[in-house]
């Protein structure tokens, strides 16, 4: 099992725009969030992991949304040993993700309830298991 502490966590972009969508009264629009995740290692700290969760809902004219929200948030781990396994690499990133899914999740809903409409809440969903394993793992040189 592989051991790690978040050092800290922020927020690097936080978008929201109403748009002005004619449509009949109680019709429903369909909000799919467009979910993103980002994992770099630094080549100087190799027990340090930056797992970067992004979500993303953006209106288009043939699927209009009654909003714009973009979301980037930035979490900083430190694993306790070196991971030399893949397996170990994966099961860090399934982890450390799903402990930091639930405050971008949050920061949906606190968005759009300072935006004075109804706040979007999302169903509680296992970050986890949100990402396909095949685009996962970037690269990053000193960051």
């Amino acid at each position: 099992m592989v051991k790690f502490k978040m050092l800290g966590m922020h927020c690097e972009d936080m978008r929201f725009r109403l748009n002005v969508v004619k449509a009949e009264p109680q019709t429903k629009f369909e909000i799919k969030p467009e979910f993103n995740r980002q994992v770099k290692k630094i080549k100087e700290l190799p027990k340090r992991r930056i797992i970067e969760l992004t979500v993303k809902m953006i209106g288009t004219e043939t699927d209009p949304k009654p909003f714009d929200l973009a979301i980037r948030l930035v979490a900083n781990f430190e694993l306790e040993e070196e991971i030399w396994l893949a397996e170990d690499e994966r099961e860090f990133i399934t982890t450390a993700t799903r402990a930091t899914f639930p405050y971008l999740r949050s920061a949906i809903t606190n968005l759009t309830a300072a935006a004075m409409i109804n706040p979007l809440i999302l169903p509680p969903i296992d970050g986890g298991a949100l990402f396909p394993e095949n685009k996962q793992q970037t690269a990053a040189d000193g960051e």
